[in-house]
């Protein structure tokens, strides 16, 4: 059983997807593809992003896929690990744009707060909840977040209706022309490659 416990949480952390890749020396940066799947085969993908451009990818060697899928804001607790894009506001705050709680097996992983891709100078923060409280008036429902990650901390408004999320190692029967897919992408001896998908299943749509 503990074998079977370790082998899970390595899939988990191989599949997560919403975290940058780290590029080597010698390769190009990677890159988010956001968009819907076109075409796909055990060798390459075809992905029509979120501004219409077709983009063809090679696929990566036993390329994980994990599976994005809907929790709800009540699910976030105090002590939860939580990855969110978010936009900075003028107080100080972030105004998240998603969160994902990570499972328990992904705790750490990512952990920080830097620039994010999702809209033009939105962030990431990879933290703890170390707190909770009602939302300000001004937004209208929803929750406020006191994120603590190693060096500093940051509060997060989440406001009601903000897309609540996580995610659990997938199957290729989730790559179906249709799906909503976020795909970490590299440049590999000149051949767009897709390292890993993050997928929603029955056209849910990764919001990170």
């Amino acid at each position: 059983m503990q074998f079977l416990f370790k082998a899970h949480a390595a899939a988990l952390l191989a599949c997560l997807s919403v975290l940058p890749i780290a590029a080597s020396a010698q390769s190009e940066p990677p890159v988010r593809v956001r968009g819907t799947l076109v075409y796909v085969n055990p060798t390459s993908m075809v992905v029509k992003d979120r501004a219409g451009e077709v983009v063809s990818l090679a696929r990566a060697p036993q390329m994980p896929v994990s599976e994005v899928y809907p929790i709800k804001l009540a699910d976030i607790r105090q002590g939860s690990y939580v990855g969110t894009a978010a936009m900075p506001q003028p107080d100080g705050s972030q105004k998240a744009l998603e969160v994902l709680v990570f499972p328990e097996a992904a705790r750490g992983t990512g952990e920080g707060h830097y620039p994010w891709d999702l809209e033009p100078a939105s962030t990431m923060t990879n933290a703890t909840v170390a707190n909770m409280a009602p939302a300000p008036a001004s937004v209208k429902g929803g929750q406020s977040l006191k994120l603590a990650y190693k060096g500093g901390e940051k509060t997060v408004v989440v406001p009601r209706g903000t897309p609540v999320v996580s995610v659990r190692p997938g199957t290729e029967s989730l790559l179906v022309p249709g799906a909503k897919v976020l795909v970490n992408a590299q440049d590999k001896s000149g051949t767009p490659t897709a390292l890993r998908v993050l997928v929603g299943r029955e056209g849910f749509t990764p919001p990170m």
